[in-house]
């Protein structure tokens, strides 16, 4: 998995977790929900600035949205549950 699908994946996860739209994620972030939903599909890249305001929007560590296996302070089922939009 490349490193854009691993955040892709991680900001997803982490997003719905909170409970987040895109839309107030962006707010949050300062940035489009456009630039939000490119994100989660892996069609740009970040720079490290913006990786640390998403970060810090969600209550997490930027290195959290980089973890190549499953976010540590999630449980499995808590994963699969963010992944059905629950």
């Amino acid at each position: 998995m490349e490193i854009r699908d691993i955040l892709a994946r991680n900001l997803r996860l982490y997003r719905q977790l909170r409970g987040l739209s895109q839309e107030e994620l962006a707010h949050r972030a300062g940035v489009d929900r456009t630039y939000v939903s490119a994100l989660e599909r892996s069609v740009y890249g970040v720079t490290i600035d913006l990786l640390d305001k998403l970060a810090v929007a969600l209550d997490v560590e930027a290195a959290d949205l980089l973890q190549r296996s499953k976010p540590s302070e999630l449980g499995g089922s808590e994963i699969d549950e963010a992944r059905e939009g629950g």
